[in-house]
């Protein structure tokens, strides 16, 4: 059985987005929550660090789930958008990349 030792904790109005990470790195958990589970997930989840994106609703949410024993760091807007923008390129180059291999193998099946 995997341990989650990271958790990532994207919050929007009604449904947040949750991803967990062992201690390898590898993503072990990706699930939506609405509003009213999220307090009864981190209830359940053994005592792990918990990052999200800083704003006000992060801030209460902070203070909510520290309050259940896990590690909360806040990350700033400005580092949230730079990954997000990094991950938009990363998935733009691999649907080029794939592009680019399937006009290959057409050109010598053909």
């Amino acid at each position: 059985m995997w341990a989650i030792i990271a958790v990532g904790l994207d919050l929007a109005k009604n449904v947040f987005q949750v991803h967990g990470a062992d201690g390898a790195g590898q993503a072990v958990l990706r699930k939506k929550l609405r509003r009213t589970q999220v307090l009864a997930f981190f209830e359940e989840l053994s005592p792990c660090v918990v990052a999200m994106e800083a704003s006000g609703g992060a801030h209460y949410w902070g203070r909510e789930i520290d309050k259940l024993g896990h590690e909360v760091r806040l990350i700033p807007p400005a580092y949230v958008s730079h990954l997000s923008n990094v991950r938009r390129m990363m998935r733009r180059m691999q649907r080029r990349s794939a592009r680019r291999r399937c006009v290959q193998l057409c050109a010598l099946f053909l």
